[in-house]
């Protein structure tokens, strides 16, 4: 694969993987992240998550798991919405995509548990979040989940950060290791904790700090520049005196912007200029302008032309990158075009580690062909944030020690 494949490799923080357990047989129960986007007649936009599950699965299948039973969520369906958030598409996909049945099951309490025709292999529960204990880590919910399996398998990394019956309830009913996919975001994701290649770069977007306060923290400790773009650029902005219009800032955030400011000495690289424009609209009149000279009541929707080539220029030159967040609107062209621009930078970095951080930055790769260009991409989220900011995962926290 090259160099920019190459990276430190470490066990999956010490837990049992799915290559611990002797399947011949046995029945897995695994949890997979098939929360992925669809259109507004339910068609699947990005199915690489779903893509994701494969390497557990084709191994369960190898192994001769006489059955496998999927888990999984998708978004925040109220009463009512059971149509508009069916995993039947997910089903439907990961057939085409395994070429054999995939069963999607309603009903916790149906007979496929116990008996089901031999080419019926693998399952797929509907919708966890149908069920109004799964989000409460429900006791009795976890335990009818467990009536699908002999071993619990997760291998939703991207669900790690969530206490719930499917992630963390379930692994107290049965034994409990790590799929596949989990085991290769931490070897990818570990490094950037301790000593990652220098000199390392972070790259750092989306609409807010809020919830990135603390991995930027830690970030801090660990790399030689962090380049900050996005919405959440703005407040750091403001936070130096400017002006930033009618750009969307987190007010209450100011004195952790001012306090990341200090403590950075001097890593925090923002932009020195921003695409504005009078409203979120592509038709809106809109220019390249500096930070100190935004209009009254415009607002900053991107990075600018010469903030594009400062950030490429440093992450030019870095041996390990971690990314993420958007630079832009990116859902409105053209302010997406600073996003582009860095993804296609990154792309041409072939001897650097490239570390993609979930979100909307992985869908921003994905969009534009280049997601195997890059050495990782992380199908995390808020879970890739809260394990760079040392927090713990509760889902894998329950999971099976090593040597246990």
């Amino acid at each position: 694969m090259g160099a920019r494949r190459r990276c430190r490799r470490t066990r999956a923080v010490n837990k049992k993987t799915v290559r611990d357990v002797s399947w011949r047989a046995r029945r897995a129960l695994v949890r997979v992240d098939f929360n992925v986007p669809q259109d507004a007649d339910g068609r699947i936009t990005d199915a690489s998550r779903i893509a994701a599950a494969l390497p557990t699965l084709d191994y369960l299948l190898a192994q001769g798991a006489s059955r496998i039973t999927l888990m999984s969520h998708l978004g925040r369906p109220r009463p009512g919405e059971e149509t508009r958030y069916t995993l039947r598409p997910a089903a439907e996909r990961l057939a085409a995509l395994l070429q054999r049945p995939v069963q999607l099951i309603a009903d916790l309490d149906s007979p496929w548990p116990a008996s089901s025709p031999a080419a019926e292999r693998i399952l797929l529960l509907e919708n966890t979040r149908f069920h109004a204990g799964e989000t409460r880590n429900d006791d009795a919910l976890a335990r009818r989940y467990s009536r699908f399996g002999d071993a619990f398998v997760n291998d939703a990394f991207g669900s790690l950060h969530r206490a719930h019956a499917s992630t963390v309830g379930v692994a107290h009913c049965l034994p409990a290791v790590a799929g596949l996919l989990v085991a290769k975001e931490l070897r990818y994701l570990s490094p950037l904790l301790s000593q990652p290649r220098a000199p390392t770069v972070a790259l750092m977007g989306g609409a807010k700090i809020s919830d990135k306060i603390a991995v930027i923290h830690r970030l801090l400790e660990q790399v030689d520049a962090l380049l900050i773009g996005g919405g959440m650029a703005n407040v750091f902005l403001q936070a130096q005196g400017h002006d930033m219009g009618a750009s969307r800032v987190e007010k209450e955030a100011l004195p952790d912007a001012q306090a990341l400011l200090r403590q950075a000495g001097g890593k925090i690289h923002l932009p020195t200029d921003v695409h504005a424009a009078r409203a979120v609209s592509a038709s809106a009149e809109r220019r390249m302008t500096p930070v100190a000279a935004v209009p009254p009541g415009w607002r900053a929707l991107d990075i600018g032309e010469a903030t594009i080539a400062h950030f490429a220029n440093r992450l030019a030159g870095a041996a390990t990158v971690f990314w993420n967040g958007p630079m832009g609107i990116v859902e409105v062209p053209p302010f997406d075009a600073g996003t582009t621009a860095l993804a296609q930078c990154l792309a041409q970095c072939r001897a650097a580690v490239t570390i993609i951080g979930g979100g909307d930055s992985s869908a921003a790769v994905h969009k534009a062909g280049l997601a195997a260009a890059f050495t990782h991409v992380s199908t995390g989220g808020g879970a890739t944030l809260a394990f760079l900011a040392g927090q713990e995962l509760p889902g894998l926290a329950a999971l099976a020690d090593a040597g246990a």
